[in-house]
């Protein structure tokens, strides 16, 4: 596997372990939806550091690590409220 795959799937599975501690450390009911949908959700927006990589190819691994935590935790909270205000909207 070469490096830019390896760093790809350590994105996705940052992502996907902030989602599920997201979910460890709220009051919610865990149901098996809301936990699959946390760490799709918490793995797609950590990808987004990908795009670090286009810009910066050579960056340190800890850096990508860091924006790839940070736009997880903020990326996912974002959405998730965006799509809890609007659902409402696209259903009528």
């Amino acid at each position: 596997m070469q490096d830019h795959e390896k760093s790809i799937l350590y994105l996705m599975l940052i992502g996907g372990m902030i989602g599920m501690s997201k979910l460890l450390v709220s009051d919610e009911k865990l149901t098996f939806r809301l936990i699959i949908g946390r760490t799709i959700l918490g793995s797609a927006s950590s990808l987004i550091a990908g795009l670090v990589l286009l810009q910066i190819p050579d960056i340190s691994p800890l850096a990508l690590i860091g924006i790839a935590s940070a736009l997880g935790i903020l990326g996912s909270t974002f959405i998730e409220e965006y799509l809890k205000r609007n659902v409402g909207k696209w259903g009528k």
